[in-house]
């Protein structure tokens, strides 16, 4: 599929997708995340809009409803679609369908919440990708579109120029992942705390997670997981930490699956990450010293780390996120 990479880069224009029985709280993550206006507090603003199959009010899913000033022509301008929950239904606007496919097609990025997936296969976009859905639709969207490969337990899917989230809250990590992809992880994190939410959520995380209350605060992960964010460039094995946490290292790590949907190595690979971009972002330090600062040890295991989940170099990243006097110096 052919797409305008300039396009692509930007994210300054915003169209969310509503139509009849929209959810309002997935509606509502496009609008916080997208629709607001943050300038005074040096966030981007953008240019937001509501589109559908045609202009007028839509009926939402609690009952009430909403005005869409815009019709399927809208699609055409926009730098990011947000396709809202709508619940499932037999087939979709064909106006609609034909112009978030064009808009794609022409360079703009999809990115849906919930059952918005569903819109995006009957436009043909999950086709040959991998994608994800809220976890009691993934058989139904797995079976409709038989060309995605559906991953029914993960939070988002970044295939990118197409994004799809699992329910409710995943649509707010999904959002602020493509934030902090295009934008940078500081503005990622400003619109975060302004939401009060946290600012950063792996992917690949489970949907839900299967935590039991614990026995007593002893037996809580958060002190370890608040020494990992301090010791990020201490070798931290999967023993150590459960000598911390005083437990055995299977015990240990079966509770950390449990509490935070995901492995200790993935999460301090991730909270790393985040370092060393904070840092890139915010210092004149060479890449060496970055890496050594954020546990990775040298420049090229930092180089591997941020290809592989970024999808970028840490001295690109730099150019394209620091202040032009710390780029200046790269």
């Amino acid at each position: 599929m052919k797409t305008d990479e300039s396009k692509t880069a930007e994210l300054k224009n915003v169209v969310a997708v509503v139509l009849e029985e929209v959810h309002p709280f997935e509606l509502g993550v496009a609008c916080e995340v997208f629709g607001l206006d943050r300038s005074e507090e040096g966030l981007p603003v953008y240019e937001f809009a509501l589109a559908s199959d045609r202009p007028g009010p839509k009926r939402t899913h609690a009952g009430f409803s909403v005005d869409v000033p815009y019709g399927p022509e809208r699609l055409a301008r926009a730098d990011l679609i947000v396709l809202t929950a709508t619940g499932l239904r037999d087939e979709y606007p064909p106006a609609l369908v034909a112009a978030l496919r064009a808009a794609v097609e022409g360079g703009a990025r999809a990115l849906s919440i919930c059952s918005g997936s569903f819109l995006l296969g009957a436009a043909g976009l999950l086709d040959g990708r991998r994608s994800t859905t809220h976890w009691k639709h993934a058989a139904e969207m797995a079976r409709r579109f038989p060309l995605t490969t559906v991953e029914p337990d993960v939070l988002y899917v970044d295939e990118d120029p197409v994004i799809t989230s699992a329910g409710t809250a995943a649509g707010i990590d999904a959002c602020l992942h493509l934030v902090r992809k295009v934008q940078g992880a500081e503005v990622a994190r400003g619109i975060a705390r302004r939401m009060v939410v946290a600012p950063h959520r792996e992917g690949g995380q489970a949907q839900f997670v299967n935590r039991p209350l614990p026995e007593s605060d002893v037996d809580s992960l958060a002190p370890v997981l608040d020494w990992m964010r301090h010791h990020l460039d201490e070798e931290a094995t999967v023993e150590r930490l459960a000598a911390l946490a005083h437990m055995s290292p299977r015990t240990f790590a079966r509770r950390f699956q449990q509490e935070t949907g995901t492995t200790p190595h993935r999460w301090l690979t991730g909270q790393r990450l985040l370092l060393a971009q904070r840092l890139l972002e915010g210092t004149a330090e060479p890449i060496d010293a970055v890496a050594a600062r954020c546990g990775f040890g040298n420049a090229a295991t930092l180089r591997h780390h941020f290809a592989r989940r970024l999808g970028t170099t840490p001295h690109a990243y730099r150019r394209a996120f620091a202040s032009p006097e710390i780029a200046a110096g790269v």
